[in-house]
């Protein structure tokens, strides 16, 4: 018991927890985690209990799901433009308020599509401007060594929501119907917003474009020649052979992954394990997910990240493969556990990746591309994988989804901006490296003739002057 508290006080005065910044995140990230599960608890038996029906929940999910994916990209300009953290705070006072009169709704009694529909609009545009916005907020609290840890603990925090809030939803939902849990949820944006207004970030004083010389995060990265500001967002996009690997990686990996969970695991579970089966499966999915993020914040920074990312693939590809033919509920529980573990590790290797290499004052950009290969796979995914089932069975869908998955990033080693990438590294433009590399042959050639000259006053030599 002295040893665990020790090492807690260990952890509180060093690392991403010595910094009030970050503990505030957490927080604030706690209770909007618990606040989002009551509210998808509370929005579907909220509409399936009026006349609406499934044709509804379908019309307003997708009210919520298209303005996502459309403002991820609006998210990330206005994030390097403004700050991730003033964006946040924004995004979070209008879902508060958005949800709030939902729930105003909910007590009065069973919402129309017309009261839903634009609640779900803006509550899904500012989500997807939400989204981009928050990666950007821990690279301006930690320090670079830190982030890798301070990703992985986000994300268990994340995760413990994840698990905390589902039952806390359908407590709420099934005691006091789905008014109450609406209003938890909205509570809980009021709380993250009002963590956000008490935070301060490096970034906060400086315009945009730039970041203090004395931000935790770093300096401001490479700059171009000329140009204070750095790099711009089309050179990197040109340029940022790391980011093209990385968005492909996540386009085939999501469209394996989401149509494979999503469609082919219930029709499998529903074959022969049953809906009990099928839970203890999501919770395996969740529990594997929150382990893999304990290994990230305990494991040491390593040398090369990518070998690192393309091991955790194996691990993904065979664990995803083998679900159907492990010999049941408990094998399989055990293969989507593994699969999950090495999945969230993955995740929290690639996000820190990209932040300590991509510029900061265009993190949020860059952020938005790789959240909308993300998200933007899921209709297609879930849609083939639907055709797919239907007509070669789940069973199939689980190798050939490992395989995508494996291949993907073993192909991914065979670019060497990827493969060549060290912890650290930051993004340097062409022109920048071609002149760094011009300097350091100079510096090379002066020294070498130093050592010449040298060499021939201690052999008693005069040195030539170039003079007959």
């Amino acid at each position: 018991m002295a040893a665990a508290a020790h090492r807690f006080r260990t952890a509180l005065a060093s690392g991403p927890l010595a910094v009030r910044g970050f503990r505030l995140l957490l927080a604030g990230q706690l209770s909007s985690t618990v606040g989002d599960y009551c509210y998808a608890v509370a929005l579907p038996w909220l509409i399936l209990s009026g006349d609406g029906g499934p044709v509804l929940l379908g019309t307003v999910l997708a009210c919520y799901g298209i303005p996502r994916v459309v403002t991820i990209s609006l998210g990330g300009v206005v994030a390097d433009r403004f700050g991730g953290r003033r964006v946040m705070l924004v995004a979070d006072v209008v879902r508060a308020a958005a949800v709030g009169y939902l729930a105003i709704v909910a007590f009065t009694g069973t919402p129309t599509l017309a009261q839903l529909a634009p609640v779900a609009v803006v509550l899904g545009a500012s989500s997807g401007v939400f989204i981009p916005s928050s990666y950007t907020l821990l690279p301006a609290l930690l320090p670079k060594d830190d982030l890798g840890r301070g990703n992985a603990l986000s994300t268990m925090v994340n995760q413990v929501g994840g698990l905390l809030g589902p039952t806390a939803g359908g407590a709420l939902v099934a005691g006091f119907g789905a008014g109450p849990a609406l209003t938890v949820d909205a509570v809980s944006f009021v709380v993250s917003a009002a963590v956000l207004f008490r935070m301060r970030t490096g970034a906060d004083a400086e315009p945009a474009g730039t970041t203090a010389p004395d931000t935790p995060g770093g300096t401001a990265g490479t700059a171009e020649a000329g140009d204070p500001k750095g790099p711009s967002f089309a050179r990197l996009l040109r340029e940022g052979r790391l980011l093209h690997v990385v968005l492909v990686v996540a386009l085939v990996c999501n469209l394996a992954f989401n149509g494979t969970i999503e469609v082919a695991l219930p029709e499998l579970a529903h074959q022969g394990m049953g809906a009990t089966g099928y839970g203890v499966l999501l919770t395996c999915l969740s529990l594997g997910g929150l382990a893999g993020s304990l290994i990230a914040a305990r494991a040491r920074t390593v040398t090369s990240p990518a070998y690192l990312f393309a091991a955790l693939a194996v691990v993904m590809g065979a664990a995803l493969a083998a679900v159907p033919y492990a010999g049941g509920l408990v094998g399989a529980a055990v293969c989507v556990c593994l699969y999950a573990a090495a999945s969230g590790w993955q995740n929290i290797v690639a996000v820190t990746m990209l932040q300590v290499w991509t510029p900061p004052a265009l993190i949020g950009r860059a952020m938005s591309l790789v959240m909308l290969a993300v998200m933007g796979t899921f209709p297609v995914s879930v849609a083939v994988a639907g055709f797919g089932v239907r007509h070669l069975g789940a069973a199939p869908f689980f190798p050939a989804a490992g395989a995508a998955i494996a291949l993907a990033v073993l192909c991914a080693l065979s670019q060497k901006a990827f493969r060549g990438y060290r912890s650290g590294d930051e993004f340097t433009p062409a022109a920048t490296k071609a002149t760094t590399d011009v300097t350091t042959d100079r510096t090379a050639v002066r020294s070498h003739r130093d050592e010449r000259v040298r060499s021939a006053g201690k052999a008693g030599t005069p040195p030539r002057t170039g003079h007959r």
